[in-house]
């Protein structure tokens, strides 16, 4: 299998992810509607970030900025072996844990175990928490029945 396809493997197992192509060649990956990142023929991954997580990925020398649109939010990852591979799907997850987090009944819960899975940082981390719904619906201590 090449790296590629095994990229595409991988994703496809995650929950909510629908794969189809993509409108300039290669794979798009779907949270919903909404994109994880893509991959094109010849191994090069985009994927769609915050600002400030793709100014960390570019920082640690994580990815490169987008071939196409540098001052976006986008990065570029190249995949030319196994190592690259399981760099672009870290990578792709990181982009999937930003829509999963908003999901999840429990994202606290899954930002631990996701966090501990991919060996995030402090700083990475601290740039997923804000994906973690506020949570709406508490009962204030004044408003508990007796």
């Amino acid at each position: 299998m090449n790296h590629l396809a095994e990229l595409e493997h991988e994703i496809s197992q995650w929950p909510h992810i629908t794969i189809q192509a993509h409108r300039f060649g290669g794979r798009e990956f779907l949270f919903g509607k909404a994109e994880v990142g893509h991959v094109h023929i010849g191994g090069i991954v985009d994927i769609p970030f915050t600002r400030q997580i793709h100014d960390v990925l570019l920082e640690e020398g994580l990815a490169e900025k987008h071939h196409w649109v540098p001052n976006s939010g986008w990065i570029t990852f190249r995949v030319r072996n196994e190592q690259d591979m399981k760099h672009a799907v870290w990578l792709m997850r990181l982009s999937y844990l930003r829509h999963l987090l908003k999901n999840e009944s429990n994202p606290g819960q899954t930002l631990e175990l996701e966090s501990e899975h991919l060996r995030l940082s402090p700083r990475f981390r601290s740039l997923l928490e804000p994906f973690i719904p506020k949570q709406v619906n508490q009962v204030s201590p004044e408003r508990v029945p007796a």
